[in-house]
């Protein structure tokens, strides 16, 4: 199993239920897909430092998880298509 990254920024209009149904959400992604959840952090509100389809702010989400290489290719996919994520990255911290 690689060690990933993935950083996702939510629109700052969800309230602190809606955001945690949200992040259960991509953590079942992972745990579905036999991964493994190192962290999860809430980072909170923050101010973006551009603006994205019309927000100026952001509820910043991190999580460190293990898994095998088709994971962070599943959640790329869902992630996309999906309208409560406005940006996500997700890094392979394997290949440095």
């Amino acid at each position: 199993m690689r060690n990933y990254e993935i950083i996702y920024i939510l629109k700052p209009d969800y309230d602190e239920e809606k955001v945690t149904e949200i992040m259960e959400k991509y953590s079942n992604i992972i745990k579905n897909n036999q991964g493994e959840i190192v962290s999860e952090d809430k980072w909170g509100k923050r101010r973006l430092a551009y603006e994205i389809q019309d927000y100026r702010e952001g509820f910043y989400i991190l999580v460190n998880f293990k898994s095998e290489a088709n994971v962070p290719t599943e959640l790329d996919r869902v992630m996309k298509i999906s309208d409560e994520i406005l940006r996500f990255m997700i890094i392979n911290k394997d290949e440095k």
